[in-house]
């Protein structure tokens, strides 16, 4: 990413993210695809879970998020041995984070999924689901730090495959689970979650493989898995503000879906398939985020900060473009859309109304998610930690809350102000007006230019200032 023409290197780099991500998806879909032949209940327990779920991976993107900004920079720098090293102390950080949220979701499972609107039937279905997804935990986190430590390295094709193959086991193996074919019992939702382990299982042991074999741009030596205090700081240091990110963003989606409860399960069952339509864009926009993020660590690098402004750019635009046209489509035939994964008309209903409000703002979800991987190469995590704390907690939630409720009572602080009482659509105008609110103030922030600096300059312009950091040899 650091000479010739940008666009056609961007998207060599992008597509295979975008087509993993995409493939990502299908975890999600299959499951809801499936789990909608069993009842609308089911249907809304995996809904309220999505955004559960979400935490836990945005969790796992937030403590990868500073190893694709330090391998990328140090490849760029030339400093290959100190990327490897950076590797094994991801998957040490990301193996002990993992497993000790693992240990915390099991225990306040009962009153998380209460407090989000889980109820009766579906209080029962959605724990069947979470107890599982709990349980593979530390084999999403493992992946995730593979892909991170790849895509760092600028291999963003391996990673894609990987993702192919155990999606599609997902897919094969959801149906039996699901439903009872052949031998194995029908298990509903619980097991939708038991194919999304064993897919993820599959994954993460040959991502681990593919690390320690080396072959692919960096190595995992598992004389590295030592903890390495300077560089755990320094994973921490630029990583704890994309996780608080990714919190941000996740308990922003569990707020919304506990809005959305309070409407009902037709409300609930429509805005989780709606999310998981409109996760299709979060992929793609994701996967050239980190794309992005990936060109300009290693621009920064290699000291070419014009070129890595340039590349954010060009991805930014092209992603708008993308996903204002496939919102279109989706706006035309919303029926169509949601009857794919449900023949109850009343959710049918409910889910159009969402997609005619939604859809076309998906180019504006798209260019923030681009200009925050963008923040994130450069190291400066905490303006996209900030990005995302303005587009949730400042406009989305609350002004959904104010759209579509009359008299509301902020909790904790006690105050009460009165709304438009417009009633569910409300949730969705607000959700489609704090996305292009949010795009307006995050490009006006990356044009001002203080991302430029990167994050391998130490106190005297480079990491020789950190005696712990300096690139070692192979012994």
């Amino acid at each position: 990413m650091t000479s010739g023409p940008i666009a056609p290197r961007l998207f060599t780099l992008a597509w295979p993210l975008v087509l993993g991500n995409l493939l990502q998806t299908l975890y999600n879909l299959a499951d809801m695809f499936w789990v909608g032949r069993v009842s609308p209940e089911a249907v809304a327990a995996v809904s309220l879970m999505f955004p559960l779920s979400w935490m836990f991976v945005s969790t796992a993107m937030g403590v990868t998020a500073a190893t694709i900004a330090l391998v990328s920079q140090h490849v760029g720098a030339g400093n290959d041995r100190q990327a490897d090293r950076i590797v094994a102390q991801t998957c040490l950080l990301a193996t002990v984070v993992s497993a000790v949220l693992a240990v915390a979701g099991f225990l306040g499972r009962h009153w998380l999924l209460y407090w989000i609107g889980a109820r009766g039937q579906v209080l029962v279905e959605s724990l069947a689901y979470i107890e599982v997804i709990l349980a593979a935990l530390p084999l999403t986190f493992l992946f995730f730090a593979f892909r991170a430590s790849l895509q760092g390295a600028g291999d963003t094709k391996t990673a894609m495959w990987l993702v192919a193959a155990s999606a599609g086991l997902n897919i094969v193996i959801d149906p039996f689970l699901v439903l009872g074919w052949g031998p194995a019992p029908a298990m509903g939702t619980r097991g939708a979650a038991v194919a999304t382990f064993v897919s993820r299982l599959f994954a993460a042991a040959i991502g681990i493989y593919v690390l320690v074999r080396g072959d692919w741009g960096v190595q995992l030596h598992p004389r590295d898995l030592r903890p390495d205090p300077a560089i755990l700081r320094r994973l921490v240091d630029v990583g704890y503000p994309a996780t608080l990110d990714g919190w941000a963003r996740s308990f922003a989606a569990v707020a919304m879906a506990a809005l959305v409860a309070r409407f009902g399960p037709v409300a609930t069952a429509a805005y989780g398939i709606g999310v998981r339509l409109m996760s299709v864009s979060w992929t793609v926009s994701g996967a050239v985020g980190q794309a992005t993020a990936t060109g300009v660590g290693q621009n920064l690098g290699a000291e070419m900060p014009d070129r890595a402004h340039r590349v954010t750019m060009v991805a930014t635009a092209a992603t708008m473009a993308l996903l204002t046209a496939a919102g279109g489509a989706v706006w035309l035939l919303p029926d169509a859309a949601i009857g794919v994964f449900i023949d109850e008309p009343a959710v049918i209903a409910e889910g159009v109304v969402f997609l005619r409000v939604i859809a076309l703002s998906w180019g504006f979800f798209g260019g923030l998610m681009v200009l925050q991987g963008a923040f994130r190469g450069a190291g400066d995590t905490r303006i996209a930690m900030v990005l995302s704390l303005l587009s949730r907690w400042i406009f989305r939630v609350p002004l959904a809350a104010a759209l579509a409720f009359g008299t509301v009572t902020i909790p904790v602080i006690g105050l009460t102000y009165t709304g438009l009482d417009w009633g569910v659509v409300g949730l969705w105008w607000g959700y489609a007006a704090a996305a292009v609110i949010s795009f307006g103030i995050g490009l006006a922030w990356f044009l001002r230019g203080t991302w430029r600096e990167g994050v391998l300059e130490g106190e005297n312009g480079s990491d020789a200032a950190d005696p712990d950091l300096v690139p070692i040899d192979d012994d």
